[in-house]
């Protein structure tokens, strides 16, 4: 089985790091292929920047029609839908799997993200995927996305003192980690919390995995069927719908 992560932002040592939190989960006859977009944003924090990001997610997809399944590594989910418009094959998005991972774990969780504003764009999130009895609270440390990098900002220990809050004050059985950045700081967290912390890039490659053993793919009927053939004009040219045979020979 081959899986192919993409990270939608440019940076390519937050790829490394989605990278390695792949591997570490997955089965040993799982291949993780992962890519970094060609085009976007640095870091994705908001919602321009995820528009921005989605010409690269489908090239990205579009480089590698032959995967088994794909993860989208950004907790925003940017460009989910259309990336299963796309395509045959199972599409993950990070934020979607681990939300409903820690729902299978604990009563009620907690997500823990960088900005106030990817705060509020996890809310939508929670309430677009019927989450909203399981979520008790969104919180945000108030760090950008590439500062988790950075030692000088004090990300890991900002980020677990937010997660105590967590347990203490929305009295939630579990952490979602909100950020692909943060995925290697999940056993660090748990190990000291001693409750379920969920990195969504380690959930979608062992949900993608179980998909792939199910032989289950893509429904193509109704609003997830191909795109529609017809002309793009200006810089989206390019990606201009192909004709149903084609899109047929996508579906494997």
């Amino acid at each position: 089985m081959r899986i192919r992560l993409i990270n939608p932002n440019t940076t390519e040592t937050m790829t490394e790091t989605i990278a390695d939190a792949a591997r570490l989960v997955a089965a040993p006859t799982t291949r993780i292929e992962a890519s970094t977009s060609k085009s976007g944003a640095a870091s994705i924090e908001g919602h321009y920047d995820e528009a921005m990001s989605i010409i690269g997610l489908i090239e990205a997809i579009r480089d590698d029609p032959d995967a088994d399944a794909y993860v989208i590594a950004c907790f925003g989910d940017p460009g989910l839908l259309a990336a299963r418009e796309f395509t045959a094959a199972p599409v993950l998005g990070i934020a979607e799997a681990a939300m409903h991972a820690a729902s299978f774990v604990a009563t009620g969780f907690s997500v823990v993200t960088t900005l106030e504003r990817t705060r509020i764009i996890a809310e939508h999130l929670v309430r677009n995927y019927g989450m909203t009895q399981h979520c008790r609270r969104v919180r945000a440390v108030d760090i950008p996305v590439l500062a988790l990098e950075d030692p000088s900002s004090m990300a890991r220990a900002r980020i677990l003192a937010e997660c105590e809050a967590a347990i203490a004050e929305d009295s939630s059985g579990a952490i979602v980690l909100g950020c692909a950045g943060m995925a290697d700081l999940t056993r660090y967290i748990q190990d000291r919390l001693q409750i379920p912390v969920i990195d969504g890039v380690a959930a979608a490659v062992k949900f993608a995995e179980a998909l792939v053993g199910l032989g289950l793919k893509t429904s193509k009927r109704g609003d997830l069927a191909f795109p529609l053939p017809k002309v793009y004009r200006g810089l989206t040219a390019d990606y201009a719908p192909e004709e149903p045979q084609l899109k047929a020979s996508r579906i494997r």
